[in-house]
């Protein structure tokens, strides 16, 4: 299959990392801003909305949404084409499916900040707005709880990305992406914490038929902060998706796509497989 994939892929999977991350380190610092001032967290969309006040806000914008539109491209050429070799068994199935699914959402994302480039309001359709439309439809709160355990089970799924270190397969072995190797491992574990919660929102919301209970990241900062030491969570937290900007950052520079890599690319995954070895003997 690798053959087959063109050969501008890799630089739109770059352009659509470096998007990504610059997202994550606007909503994470403001996150950290919020919990230092004890101010409200603000969700993805609000957050950018932010860089309009800014001398260069509105080119930013352009080249955010221009790179969340190619990770989508590239998200759904990864996944058609296979080139993360996540096979075609079940397992595989799954795993390209959510490609698919966190591409269109990210498309999605592309599209407003389009909108925020063009000047038009940031508010937008909440979770709470479609989730109320969704519960209209036949068995529609059991629809909001099915949608709410796909994004729990993708949470789950970046814990244990950061956990296993299973991110590792797809970066290249350098000085900086062994020195930066706990900060990437706490972003995929920090993100997918807060992925989880959208999700268990989600379902809580089609569980009691109350779609004021769904919300996005935004939303899902705002709980953690109303909790017990919440300023203090919301701060780990903020500091945990800014470490996912990095991760993103640094994907969009030393991320492989292992259907195209070389035999002489070598990467985090397998130093760590020599180390083990080497331990072992």
């Amino acid at each position: 299959m690798s053959s087959k994939a063109p050969a501008w892929v890799v630089p739109v999977m770059r352009t659509g990392y470096a998007a990504r991350g610059a997202v994550y380190t606007v909503v994470g610092g403001l996150a950290l801003l919020a919990a230092y001032k004890g101010h409200e967290a603000e969700g993805t969309t609000s957050a950018l909305a932010t860089l309009r006040d800014e001398t260069w806000g509105i080119p930013m914008l352009w080249a955010i949404a221009f790179g969340l539109v190619a990770y989508t491209v590239w998200r759904l050429i990864d996944a058609a084409m296979d080139l993360e070799t996540h096979g075609s068994d079940a397992k595989g199935i799954i795993a390209r499916t959510g490609q698919v699914v966190t591409g269109l959402i990210h498309g999605g994302i592309g599209i407003s900040v389009a909108g925020l480039a063009l000047g038009q309001s940031s508010g937008g359709e909440k979770a709470s707005d479609w989730t109320a439309k969704v519960m209209t439809l036949p068995y529609g709160p059991w629809l909001v709880i099915a949608a709410g355990l796909v994004i729990v089970s993708a949470g789950i799924f970046y814990v244990h990305k950061g956990v296993v270190g299973r991110y590792k397969r797809s970066l290249r072995e350098t000085s900086l992406t062994e020195r930066l190797d706990p900060v990437i491992k706490f972003g995929f574990i920090a993100h997918g914490a807060v992925v989880a919660l959208t999700g268990a929102m989600l379902i809580y919301a089609g569980f009691t038929t109350d779609p004021q209970q769904a919300g996005g990241i935004g939303e899902a900062l705002q709980h953690l902060r109303s909790v017990a030491y919440g300023r203090v969570l919301l701060g780990v937290v903020a500091l945990g998706l800014m470490s996912f900007a990095v991760a993103n950052l640094v994907g969009a520079v030393y991320r492989v796509v292992p259907a195209r890599a070389g035999p002489d690319i070598r990467t985090l995954a397998m130093q760590a497989r020599a180390k083990a070895e080497q331990a072992v003997s």
